[in-house]
């Protein structure tokens, strides 16, 4: 090969590597806290499916003693607050999930047919 061509090569395979490089980085742990770890910055806490467009998401936003959760009603057509409440013990991370989540990915595995995984 011709090193001019070989330089080519190279600078090409740098410049597309650039992209998939901030992507990775975007996904990692530090990444995912660039310019989110600010105060202030609401943090999610838990999401209930109820219907196919529509769940109940609780979210903390402010800090220290002024911290509240805020849970919201969201559907495809808008956002609505249902309720505010001081910050409670998160211990959901640790239940199973409930029975309806269950069945829904039972039910989602019949209907793709008998070889399904």
């Amino acid at each position: 090969m011709q090193p001019e061509f070989t330089a080519l090569l190279w600078f090409g395979a740098i410049v597309a590597l650039i992209p998939v490089a901030l992507w990775l980085l975007r996904r990692s742990p530090i990444g995912g806290r660039l310019g989110q770890g600010r105060a202030g910055t609401p943090r999610h806490v838990a999401t209930l499916p109820l219907a196919p467009h529509s769940r109940l998401v609780t979210v903390e936003v402010g800090q220290g003693d002024e911290r509240l959760w805020l849970v919201l009603g969201v559907t495809a057509h808008g956002i609505r607050t249902l309720h505010t409440m001081v910050p409670q013990v998160e211990e959901a991370a640790s239940l199973p999930p409930p029975p309806a989540a269950a069945f829904a990915q039972l039910l989602g595995r019949m209907r793709k047919g008998p070889d399904a995984h």
